[in-house]
């Protein structure tokens, strides 16, 4: 069972990588000169170097693969075209190196996400599969734009797509930044209002993207592996500082402060040709009010169930934090 894995050095797909390892399959990751291989050491995957967005070089990371998984993108790019060539095109090579290379492919696995379909309008109506997509940022506008190029190739290719929401777990450096603030005893909050959010432990979206990629019943499927639970963020900030042993300061940031910060990182990034992560669409972003979805579908068609608490997840996390030494003990 050869199964091929773009973005199986990251934080989600060496997770992935992980799980399929347990399962027996024979594992194929894609790699670039620059990549770090720190979650791969001494595992038995074999790695391929070549690059999503260099189609020339996916003929023997594809060959004959029996799943394709499909993680790698753009998350941050300095213009429209940076993103849509990392998501759109990419997956467009994707795509026609399993036409030509794998032939006898059972599933092609598109991982998208939720800002790909965009907020939800409020806290009774979480987005669901069949929305119409209304993206807020460039990202999210590419993510559609890849998911369009997957439908393309319905007639060919056996494929499913899942959006994950926000995530959080072992390995990741973006929630880490939050849990190491509460760490030291501030708690930053986004606007005034009751925000929401889906939010997933890695072992929940990798347990769901399996379900998904080996169901029959989701061939030509789009599928939400989210949280069942809507979180706010004080929620999340109270377990994270019980779990530490923290005492924090809750400090709320005006909508009109996050765009003026936004607004500047973005023309400082843009002075020294860089992407900013902080610009005016990532402000539009982080302060929407309901980025929550639906997981009913999934529920129906793989059995799929959230089993990490925000809990269990949270403490998990931060107990694999402190063993890398990346968190300290809080402020008691």
């Amino acid at each position: 069972m050869i199964t091929a894995i773009t973005g199986g050095t990251g934080f989600i797909g060496s997770h992935l990588v992980d799980r399929l390892l347990e399962q027996g399959h024979q594992l194929r990751v894609l790699v670039r000169k620059t990549s770090n291989l720190r979650w791969l050491q001494g595992k038995n995957v074999q790695l391929v170097e070549g690059d999503i967005r260099d189609a020339a070089t996916l003929g023997d990371f594809i060959r004959d693969a029996d799943y394709v998984y499909h993680i790698a993108g753009v998350v941050k790019a300095r213009d429209r075209a940076g993103y849509f060539d990392g998501n759109v095109k990419a997956t467009e090579n994707m795509l026609e190196a399993v036409r030509r290379f794998a032939p006898n492919l059972r599933r092609f696995l598109y991982v998208s996400s939720q800002t790909a379909a965009g907020p939800a309008s409020s806290l009774d109506r979480p987005i669901r599969e069949d929305d119409q997509p209304h993206p807020i940022t460039t990202y999210g506008e590419s993510k559609v734009a890849a998911e369009h190029a997957v439908h393309a190739v319905r007639e060919n290719i056996p494929w499913t797509i899942v959006r994950p929401p926000a995530m959080y777990g072992p390995r990741d450096t973006e929630i880490f930044i939050y849990f190491q603030a509460i760490a030291r005893g501030l708690n930053s909050m986004i606007g005034f209002d009751d925000k929401r959010l889906s939010l997933l432990h890695c072992d929940d979206l990798v347990r769901g993207m399996i379900l998904a990629a080996e169901s029959e019943n989701s061939i030509g499927g789009t599928y939400f592996i989210s949280s069942e639970e809507f979180y706010s963020w004080p929620q999340v900030g109270r377990i994270t500082a019980g779990i530490l042993g923290s005492r924090y300061l809750t400090v709320r940031l005006p909508h009109s402060m996050v765009y003026s910060v936004a607004g500047i990182a973005q023309f400082v990034a843009g002075l020294q040709k860089k992407p900013a992560t902080l610009n005016l669409e990532k402000a539009r972003d982080i302060t929407q009010r309901y980025w929550i979805c639906d997981v009913s579908k999934a529920k129906r068609d793989l059995g799929y169930r959230q089993e990490v608490s925000i809990e269990e997840g949270i403490r998990g996390t931060v107990e694999w934090y402190r063993r890398q030494g990346w968190l300290k003990a809080g402020k008691k």
